[in-house]
């Protein structure tokens, strides 16, 4: 054996297959020669050899096929150094090809014994010239994250929102991009990188399903973009140029007061908006003409595009040099050049309400907000992908992206950084508010290179919106993993003309909207969903610690990526996409058949609470003791509750908590239980109608805990009274829902009646809302006002105004006797009886008033006040509702210093002979808008 030969023998090797292997000697520069010992023409195919040159020749495989009789040994001695692995050696070779990615021919089968085949592995090919991390990854993603919102809104955000808070929302939003980044570049660097973006990488990572999910949004808000970038470039040109209008532009007078050195002056500023007409009839034409360039091909706009950030550059430097030397002759009076007083002026928020156009308007139908400010702005931090959807045009994909993508983020934090602290220093809050374009008025020496910086950056953004998004479709569809996708798919290397044109057409829609402030939340919302899943892909795999999960991208940790992911998934919910996510109390303060760990009923209203039965809910149960001795017990009843749930056909998880009394395991479940948005947001439980009969003390204190530690966690509350009497899935009501809306509740009495009537069993029920007046003459004018806001919410509901004295009127009239008078009366007997066992057990302690651990003060006039108003609206309920199918009343929140006892009766007089009732109680959010 010399310099690693393998020795054999001149025997031949026998096969399985009926063919012999003969040895290939080292001659013949690494050849292989291997002999079919078949009978017959057609199946007497040799291989004759395998090339493999040194690495200073020219690489040229062959292999060749002719037909023989027999095979004569060949004349030489020398073994070949592949002969142990034999034919395996081929198949290695495909094999290491095909993971780098590079298209290999596939062998077709002889016809007729008589064909030779010739496949060439590893030609050398006209490769195109690969990208460094300057160009390949850092200009692109600055280019996509300097856009339209730095130019006509950043400076009005700046107004809005204040210095200080537009500080902390430039560092909310960055920080969520650059968290991303850092997860974007330890999945980067986790092997060969190959097209579809955060489509090919989450669809690695959590599974193909998950990834065509957030693929998709990654889709929809590149296609939604498309119009943001459209409509920007329109909305600059018709300012630049007024009289290019079809359209009479919008012009509003904004009034506002100055006191001078005692005097007050009143200044008048005229402000004019592009037509609503004009923005959509120029819009859409610009759209249909960058949708024919996209037909025409993807070379032209990749050669253009890096272009394109030139004049984007000059006109940012010329903004900053304007700034500097402001105010010069010819400028706004609000523009007050860079000054301290300018500044404390402006450090404050200015939240407001606007007209569509941002003009500050106290009837306007939009409310700015930090929240709403998020929705607007994150669209202008987004692009951070652009360097990952080019991976196959990088020269090193494992250290370019993460470079050039995190150099990018901090680069564009840190000019929007600069430019608020710019922007709140150079002008007064009003030129902010009113002025759109201010960075193309202070701009240095013209506007016009605004003008074209913007027009030329949104185009190119434009495009590449209108070019990425359809072959992110295309490569969703061939995958196949969505039928309904299967038109989109393209064959390789082919242009996805029918996915250009489906994108086309969501950005034609968008841009008829023809209003950009409307559009970027439904962006930001897409590229939220997109970065959290980048976010908990790489925190599922730094936690798992998978032995493939190797980054070379080492700065990076799962906190960091699970901090990313709770950014992302932290914003509020607008109203109009508000959904119920219910905690079902599952203890049933009463008793239950034997291995049934749920009332029944609870789960059926667990479904009404859904939409279509949709959507999750957690069922919750809580065992009381100690954990170490009930934790088998938790796991098993845990089981049960689970089977049980999937039994009764709901869409929900199980929950046990072992804790020592009820209140303390509802107080940390309520506190701990869920993440960002997809925290449980209500609370639903059965009244506890046993607590009298059966004489449970207990009872009351806990009852109160739970609906205080709701009130305190700013969870919404649902009690479910005469559970027993709810009607099951198919047992068919009529009749009406009366809610009587006594407490403003964000509209979530009104939303659950609107629940309820999707259901079979309540879908012939109509909707009574009853409101209640103190006086006679406040009942036609509240009355039109609760009609004209149930018509603005789309409800289909009737109005009746029930007029009730309070009960101070009821004192000054003197008592009237009637059926409720003795109930009345019994509830301040039993009340008097406790208070009086209160006391002489304080009396004997040498303690104050104390009642569930609680000091109390007791006002007699407020109890009978509390029994008076519970008492009379329960009669009003009995008058006009006893055959309702179900009644909605509002739930009264415990009084402060009360006994919980206390509470106990003034509830059980108001759901006193009702039937079937649920006592609501909203939160501190609108779950209905009157906007679309």
């Amino acid at each position: 054996m010399d310099n690693g030969e393998i020795e054999s023998g001149d025997e031949e090797m026998p096969s399985h297959s009926g063919q012999k292997y003969r040895p290939v000697f080292s001659h013949e520069k690494s050849s292989i020669q291997m002999t079919s010992m078949e009978s017959g023409p057609s199946s007497e195919v040799q291989l004759k050899k395998i090339q493999i040159a040194s690495p200073s020749e020219t690489v040229s495989n062959v292999i060749e096929g002719t037909s023989h009789g027999h095979d004569e040994p060949n004349d030489t001695r020398r073994e070949s150094k592949l002969e142990l692995f034999g034919f395996d050696s081929l198949v290695n070779i495909l094999g290491l090809k095909s993971m780098t990615g590079e298209q290999i021919p596939t062998p077709s089968s002889p016809r007729n014994g008589g064909e030779d085949i010739s496949i060439t592995i590893g030609l050398p090919k006209v490769a195109s010239p690969k990208l460094g991390t300057m160009m390949g990854v850092f200009v692109p993603c600055l280019q996509n994250i300097l856009g339209i919102i730095y130019y006509i809104r950043f400076s009005w955000i700046v107004g809005v929102s204040g210095i200080g808070e537009a500080l902390l929302l430039v560092a909310f939003c960055g920080s969520c991009t650059f968290l991303t980044g850092i997860s974007l570049s330890a999945i980067a660097t986790n092997g060969a990188m190959k097209g579809g973006g955060p489509y090919y990488l989450i669809g690695r990572a959590l599974g193909p399903e998950v990834g065509v999910s957030i693929g998709l949004c990654f889709f929809l808000g590149n296609a939604v973009a498309g119009s943001m970038y459209v409509l920007g470039a329109v909305e600059t040109f018709l300012d630049a140029v007024p009289n290019a209008g079809f359209f009479r532009e919008s012009v509003m007078v904004v009034s506002n007061s100055t006191a001078t050195n005692g005097t007050t002056t009143e200044v008048i500023t005229t402000v004019s908006t592009p037509s609503l007409h004009d923005l959509q009839v120029y819009g859409v034409i610009v759209t249909i003409l960058l949708c024919f360039i996209v037909f025409g091909g993807v070379k032209i706009i990749n050669r253009v595009a890096p272009a394109i950030l030139i004049p984007v550059l000059v006109s940012i430097f010329c903004i900053f040099i304007g700034i500097f030397s402001a105010p010069r002759s010819n400028a706004s009076s609000g523009i007050t050049g860079l000054r301290a007083q300018t500044f404390r002026d402006n450090w404050s928020p200015a939240y407001q309400r606007t007209t569509n156009a941002g003009i500050p308007d106290p009837e306007g139908s939009i409310y700015w907000n930090f929240n709403a400010l998020v929705g607007l702005f994150f669209p202008a931090v987004t692009g951070i992908m652009a360097g990952s959807n080019r991976s196959a045009s990088l020269k090193d994909t494992q250290r370019s992206i993460p470079v050039g993508t995190l150099a990018a983020t901090l680069t564009t934090s840190f000019l929007y950084l600069i430019s608020v602290l710019l922007f709140g220093a150079l002008a007064t809050r009003d030129e902010l508010l009113t002025n759109r374009l201010l960075t193309a008025e202070v701009a240095w020496p013209l506007p016009a290179i605004i003008y074209v910086g913007i027009i030329l950056s949104t185009l190119g953004a434009a495009l590449q919106s209108l070019t990425g998004a359809p072959r992110l479709l295309a490569a969703i569809a061939n995958d196949g993993i969505l039928p309904v996708l299967k038109y989109f798919k393209v064959t390789e290397g082919g242009e996805p003309h029918l996915a250009t044109l489906f994108t086309a057409l969501i950005c034609i829609g968008c841009v008829i909207i023809g209003n950009l402030d409307l559009i970027t939340p439904t962006i930001t919302m897409f590229f939220l969903l997109c970065y959290a899943g980048v976010n908990l892909s790489c925190f599922l795999l730094d936690l798992l610690d998978a032995p493939s999960w190797r980054p070379r991208w080492k700065f990076h940790h799962w906190s960091l990526s699970l901090l990313g992911a709770s950014l992302c998934i932290a914003n509020q919910v607008h109203p109009k996409n508000w959904y119920p996510i219910p905690l079902i109390f599952c203890r049933p303060w009463g008793k239950l058949p034997e291995n049934v760990p749920c009332h029944p009923k609870l789960a059926d209203f667990a479904n009404c609470m859904k939409k279509k039965g949709r959507g999750m809910s957690i069922f919750l149960s809580i065992i009381d003791g100690d954990y170490h001795e009930l934790a088998e017990d938790a796991k098993t009843a845990c089981r049960e509750l689970s089977t049980y749930i999937d039994y009764k056909h709901c869409e929900g998880v199980a929950e046990i908590i072992v804790a020592p009394t009820m209140s303390d395991g509802f107080r940390g479940v309520i506190q701990t239980m869920g993440l960002g948005n997809l925290k449980p947001n209500i609370v639903v439980m059965r009244y506890p109608e046993i607590w009298r009969r059966e004489n449970l003390t207990e009872i009351p204190s806990t009852f109160v805990s739970i609906i205080n530690d709701c009130i305190i966690a700013n969870k919404a509350v649902v009690i479910v009274k005469g559970l027993d009497e709810w009607p099951g899935e198919y047992q068919k009501q009529y009749g009406t829902i009366d809610l009587y809306w006594i407490v403003k509740d964000g509209g979530l009495m009104l939303l659950l009646s609107q629940l309820l009537l999707t259901k079979e069993s309540f879908e012939s029920c109509k909707i009574q809302v009853f409101c209640i007046a103190e006086e006679d003459t406040e009942a036609e004018e509240l009355k039109a006002d609760v009609k004209k806001f149930l018509y603005d919410l789309r409800l289909q509901a009737e109005v009746i105004v029930i007029t009730m004295k309070s009960w101070e009127a009821q004192i000054e009239g003197g008592v009237q006797q009637d059926d409720s008078t003795e109930a009345f009366t019994s509830a301040q007997r039993r009340i008097a009886a406790y208070l009086a066992e209160m006391k002489e057990t304080a009396r004997k302690q040498g303690t104050p008033l104390m009642a569930s651990g609680k000091q109390v003060v007791v006002n007699e006039q407020q109890v009978d006040k509390f029994l008076y108003t519970t008492l009379k609206l329960n009669s009003t309920i009995l008058r006009y509702s006893r055959m309702a199918a179900v009644v909605l009343v509002s739930l009264p929140p415990p009084p402060l210093n009360h006994p919980s006892y206390f509470y106990m009766e003034y509830m059980d007089l108001l759901v006193e002979n009702v039937p079937r009732m649920l006592i609501v109680r909203g939160y501190r959010r609108d779950v209905v808008t009157l906007f679309t």
